[in-house]
């Protein structure tokens, strides 16, 4: 005789190992401030990546007009204006990335605590059922 919660339940587990499951236990491994920080390094390394390949790129693209007027202030002034628009954007960009990594850890947490609830009810339901 099937018992219909305890195949619910089983189907619950197994379309959650398919899905976010895979996901969630790699994220629960790491401590929730290591998950973050990890995530953040990340981040601002990808975006100074960028960041560096678009300041490049328009280098490029305006190189004559740039060398006919530049001057040593201007380049100071322009330099100075580069680097802090890449801090604003870091601080920016590390302050959400750091938000967003402790929610994601935050919730995937959740999930594989209650997958493991799951579990240990399932074992019970099992452990009845021999009785």
């Amino acid at each position: 005789m099937l018992n219909e919660e305890r195949v619910r339940l089983m189907t619950r587990m197994a379309a959650y190992e398919d899905g976010k499951g895979r996901e969630d236990m790699k994220i629960s491994r790491y401590y929730r401030k290591d998950y973050a920080s990890l995530h953040t390094l990340i981040t601002i390394l990808w975006l100074t990546f960028g960041y560096a390949a678009l300041i490049g790129l328009i280098g490029i693209a305006y190189m004559e007009p740039l060398m006919k007027n530049l001057t040593l202030t201007k380049l100071i002034l322009l330099g100075c204006v580069i680097v802090g628009i890449y801090l604003i954007l870091v601080v920016v960009y590390g302050a959400s990335a750091s938000n967003i990594y402790k929610n994601r850890h935050g919730r995937a947490k959740q999930r594989v605590k209650q997958y493991y609830r799951d579990l240990s009810r399932l074992k019970k339901m099992y452990e009845k059922e021999k009785k």
